[in-house]
């Protein structure tokens, strides 16, 4: 039996969103029933609502962030159970056979994965997303977050925390490297409290320095602005891994220069716009230009545990539903420290 539930959707591009009722599938064996607490609003939300990465589905409930309590469970659950506190992702479902899937890397599933929202489920329906009461998650996708964070903490987690944890490890922060996080926003600064928990030394990256007492609190040890040419001189040749987590287009021949030899240049934000690049800024040092998405499901289990272990949540400002449209205007003007989360009481 279905369940009919409020939610937020846009009903076209561009469109404000606004209230309205969605119907959450049947509870099968192996699903779980969420009760949802807080959502996080993330930046891609705004792309994919306004249709700034292409062609995107209608109505759309965005949220890919979402943190709440087991409601119920399907006679073939093992992992959870009634009132425990879980967590989705960006992805709900894989085709759990290919290489990627086997391998823990179901954010790369070959056949692609079914996104939170703004996809197509294995059921033929439109996905919709954590600007909403309840969701039924397969139990493979679904997360466990420890007690040691508090839930509306822990939604941003689900996307930004995960975003910036995955590279960070795939590239090896830690005691003795140099780390710089370009943007001091919902995923940079996950990503500078997450390279200071990791050991690095860590250096943000910033238009300006208006934001620079925040950054040193949260762990970074240097602030530097990107407005300043004598930055990229003062700086050239320094970093190991720089991770980009802006989704403006930048000059990446001039962060590749930051880079020492076989340095990472790790992009997590997205720009709607393509970016230039002469190759003779990574010929020269041997340098990577790269990209990563999300993680796994297993990956994304062991950064929300490393982030209880740590004391680590994201910086928020909990809003009700009715200031959604409005918190999308201050994310777009940077107006925001450093992630909003909607209280999905307020529905």
């Amino acid at each position: 039996m279905t369940t009919t539930v409020a939610a937020y959707a846009a009903p076209a591009a561009k469109a404000p969103l606004e209230r309205t009722t969605i119907e959450r599938r049947e509870v099968g064996e192996h699903d779980v029933l969420i009760d949802i607490k807080y959502a996080g609003i993330c930046h891609s939300d705004i792309h994919q609502a306004r249709e700034g990465w292409g062609e995107a589905i209608f109505p759309m409930v965005p949220g890919h962030e979402i943190a709440g309590v087991v409601e119920a469970v399907g006679s073939g659950v093992t992992k959870f159970a009634v009132g425990d506190r879980v967590g989705v992702g960006c992805m709900v479902d894989s085709c759990r056979e290919c290489e990627n899937c086997e391998a823990g890397l179901e954010q790369y599933c070959l056949k692609g994965n079914i996104q939170t929202y703004n996809g197509i489920g294995k059921d033929g329906e439109p996905t919709y997303g954590g600007y909403s009461q309840k969701v039924v998650v397969a139990e493979a996708f679904t997360l466990r977050i420890p007690d040691g964070i508090a839930l509306d903490e822990a939604a941003p987690l689900l996307c930004a925390g995960i975003t910036t944890y995955s590279p960070l490890r795939h590239w090896n922060a830690g005691p003795g490297k140099k780390v710089a996080v370009v943007g001091l926003g919902g995923l940079g600064h996950m990503g500078v409290k997450l390279a200071h928990a990791l050991g690095a030394e860590v250096t943000v990256l910033s238009q300006s320095l208006r934001k620079k007492d925040d950054g040193l609190k949260l762990g970074a040890d240097h602030y530097y602005a990107t407005s300043d040419e004598a930055t990229f001189k003062e700086l050239a040749g320094t970093f190991d891994l720089i991770l980009s987590t802006v989704s403006a287009p930048l000059n990446l021949d001039a962060y590749l220069s930051l880079l020492k030899t076989d340095g990472a240049f790790v992009n997590v934000g997205a720009p709607e716009e393509p970016v230039a690049l002469n190759l003779f800024s990574v010929i020269a040092g041997r340098k990577t230009l790269a990209g990563s998405g999300i993680g796994g499901i297993r990956e994304t289990q062991e950064m929300l545990d490393f982030c209880a272990a740590h004391g680590l949540g994201a910086e928020i400002e909990v809003i009700r539903a009715d200031q959604i449209n409005e918190a999308y205007e201050r994310v777009l003007a940077s107006d925001v420290r450093y992630r909003f989360v909607i209280d999905t009481a307020t529905i």
